[in-house]
């Protein structure tokens, strides 16, 4: 994959995000450095706050550490699935034919920002790499009309589309809470259904009119008339492998037949038509087999699927290092009691009306520490879920609020937008100032749509 260097340009973000940016680039670590520094905070707090020993916590942060692997595995293949969905061959030729759809920059914009918001409802890991090929693909149709793009603008606005990726099919949180045997479900006790959560009237509402306001606002802020932008001075497109695979004996023939990677998309497919007939649930397994059977039937032959996965398994390194650390911390809050010091401090703060605003506002702080929305439903869901129990708040007000919390501050915290921005060949600081708006407009829509909810979610 190609990396993009845009002609060199000062930052042209709004004046008032540049502070934000200089902080980003200065004081904001990897995301592993956050989980270990989070470690070390919960293990102090656990010591203080708890009867709990040293050496009691050091043992449940050691036996947590495999309490996530199941989850683990299934966040690696939402991700690892929609990158190599995105990448086959036939969504590609979609992606340009909607590029040649805007006829303007300010039209650009906002329908990179919207293509890629229902990309991320149908899948995160889709909508993160369509929203980087998308904005290359639109820039390279631009530039052969003549037409000046902001190029950074154009790859933030196909980032914010990623804002609304928890209120779709692949939310984790709603998921993990609707699958059996779950972490969350066995706190709980039962599942949530998805009709609760991910497909509720008000959440599917919030979701459209936080498309519509990030849209609005991203136009609004749009480089216009003499505005300096920063262009692409070259094509960036990518121009994909040759169609044709060597073909020298009767193994290539049979790793180069189409027949047999359609009969697993196609026998995949008539298991979830199955699974559904008997009346199953959505589940993160159901979603990620989807997904499976439409790569199955959209690839040319093995070859191809092979070279898709290999490319997109170098984006779940983060995961699969990360989740073991996050499952410990789980494991320190629920051993040393901690989650319970947690849990009575956000019920002393809030109410019944306010919980699921405040609950947000947390998650959005959390999502600082812990960028990622499965881990964070990890150390934070059992929290919020005691805590809604408490105050007679529906279990689902609270999935809800952390969900939203997650992908309102992604959109400054550069951990999820590191694949596209690879994708595009530019730094968070690029995008910042334009994510920043996002962040803005999505946090107005999410939080009024918590308050109006809360009053009647109570139990």
């Amino acid at each position: 994959m190609s990396s993009v260097k845009p002609k060199q340009s000062p930052n042209f973000a709004p004046a008032c995000m540049r502070p934000i940016n200089s902080l980003v680039e200065r004081y904001i670590p990897s995301a592993l450095v956050f989980v270990i520094v989070l470690t070390a905070i919960v293990v102090i707090l656990a010591v203080a706050l708890t009867s709990a020993t040293a050496v009691d916590v050091i043992r449940d942060w050691g036996n947590g550490l495999s309490g996530l692997l199941a989850f683990m595995t299934q966040m690696a293949l939402i991700l690892l699935l929609g990158h190599a969905l995105a990448n086959t061959a036939p969504v590609k030729r979609l992606l340009a034919l909607l590029a040649s759809i805007p006829k303007n920059p300010v039209q650009a914009y906002v329908f990179v920002c919207v293509i890629a918001a229902f990309a991320s409802l149908i899948t995160w890991g889709l909508g993160l790499v369509v929203g980087g090929l998308l904005a290359k693909e639109v820039a390279g149709q631009m530039r052969d009309k003549g037409v000046r793009l902001h190029f950074p603008m154009l790859v933030a606005a196909g980032y914010s589309g990623y804002v609304v990726w928890h209120m779709g099919y692949s939310g984790s949180g709603p998921l993990t809470a609707a699958t059996e045997g779950s972490f969350l479900a066995l706190h709980l006790g039962k599942t949530i259904p998805l009709s609760a959560t991910t497909f509720s009237a008000w959440n599917m509402c919030a979701a459209l009119a936080t498309i519509v306001a990030v849209a609005l606002a991203l136009a609004l802020v749009a480089p216009r008339g003499d505005d300096r932008i920063v262009e692409l001075d070259f094509d960036a497109r990518d121009k994909g492998a040759s169609d044709k695979d060597e073909i020298a004996t009767p193994a290539d023939r049979l790793d180069a037949s189409r027949s047999l990677t359609c009969l697993v998309g196609l026998a995949l497919m008539a298991y979830l038509a199955i699974h559904f007939t008997d009346g199953g649930s959505l589940t993160l397994d159901i979603v990620n087999w989807s997904f499976l059977a439409l790569i199955f039937l959209l690839v040319r032959n093995s070859f191809e699927m092979i070279a898709l996965i290999k490319s997109a398994a170098s984006n779940v390194g983060d995961i699969l290092l990360q989740f073991p650390l996050y499952a410990g911390i789980l494991g320190i809050m629920v051993g040393s009691g901690l989650i319970g010091v947690f849990s009575d401090f956000f019920v002393d703060i809030s109410t019944p009306e306010t919980f699921g605003f405040l609950a947000m506002l947390a998650s959005g702080i959390v999502n600082f520490f812990v960028p990622s929305g499965g881990g964070q439903f990890a150390v934070q869901g059992p929290i919020m879920l005691d805590a809604a129990a408490r105050l007679g708040v529906d279990p689902a007000v609270a999935i809800m609020a952390v969900a939203y919390g997650d992908q309102w501050t992604n959109m400054i915290q550069p951990f999820w937008a590191l694949p596209l921005l690879a994708i595009a060949g530019l730094k968070m600081r690029d995008i910042l100032g334009y994510t920043t708006v996002t962040f803005l407009a999505s946090g107005l829509v999410f939080g009024t749509t918590l308050l109006l909810v809360g009053a009647g979610s109570v139990a």
